[in-house]
């Protein structure tokens, strides 16, 4: 596994029209694109930040991915995410390396990439996303 960049970072928010009015209204930053992901509740807003990306995730009903931290632990930062190649041999190279991926293989993510993400507990408290292909 490669890893190429920082992919984006992912912002846990409650309603993301309101949060537009700071990174499209005042950062003066574009929205390329709103994608719903009915299978994890979830509707995402990419915001593009030069050769990054901001995801502004808000919950599309109470058992989306992100109802439970926004419960507990309010809005912000929910992950940051690293563009890799070679995700499938993710999970064992991160278990021979002490760490926790959150599922067996590489999901689905937004705009056709595949990913992983790996437990807090063991990145140091930081929910990482492993992200391969391009948006």
């Amino acid at each position: 596994m490669h890893t190429n960049r920082i992919d984006h970072i992912g912002i846990a928010v409650k309603d993301a029209k309101e949060k537009l009015k700071l990174y499209k209204d005042f950062l003066r930053l574009e929205v390329t694109e709103i994608e719903e992901l009915p299978e994890r509740g979830l509707r995402v807003y990419f915001i593009k930040v030069g050769d990054t990306r901001i995801e502004l995730l808000e919950p599309m009903n109470e058992n989306s991915e992100v109802s439970g931290f926004l419960e507990k632990k309010g809005e912000g930062i929910h992950h940051i995410a690293f563009n890799v190649h070679g995700i499938d041999e993710a999970v064992a190279l991160a278990k021979s390396h002490g760490l926790q991926p959150l599922s067996e293989e590489p999901k689905p993510g937004a705009g056709g990439t595949r990913v992983l993400f790996l437990h807090p507990k063991t990145t140091g408290g930081v929910l990482i996303e492993l992200v391969e292909g391009e948006h």
